[in-house]
């Protein structure tokens, strides 16, 4: 997995290409940590450029939910497609999360 951090008035959208998998788990985490910046309010992952994800970065995201639950941000995925759009649907995360196209 790659990712591009850009800042947003409220908050930051990452970027995400390629496969998101368990072996992005500490790259992933370093993602995360970025929700403890002051005055984050929103926090975009946008998923358009993954073509690949696996049970265990579905879990990764659910981690980042928890994470900015308890630091009181918004999180949102975003651009989700093919493969990626049809696990998340099968797990239900329209119900965990903001998804945009």
């Amino acid at each position: 997995m790659d990712h591009v951090i850009r800042a947003l008035p409220d908050g930051k959208e990452v970027l995400l290409s390629g496969r998101l998998t368990f072996a992005d788990h500490n790259n992933f985490r370093a993602i995360i940590a970025q929700f403890s910046e002051p005055g984050a309010k929103r926090f975009v992952l946008d998923l358009s450029g993954i073509d690949f994800i696996d049970s265990a970065a579905l879990g990764m995201v659910l981690l980042a939910r928890d994470t900015a639950i308890s630091r009181g941000i918004h999180l949102v995925l975003k651009g989700a497609g093919g493969q990626v759009k049809r696990i998340m649907e099968v797990a239900k995360f329209n119900t965990l999360f903001t998804m945009e196209d």
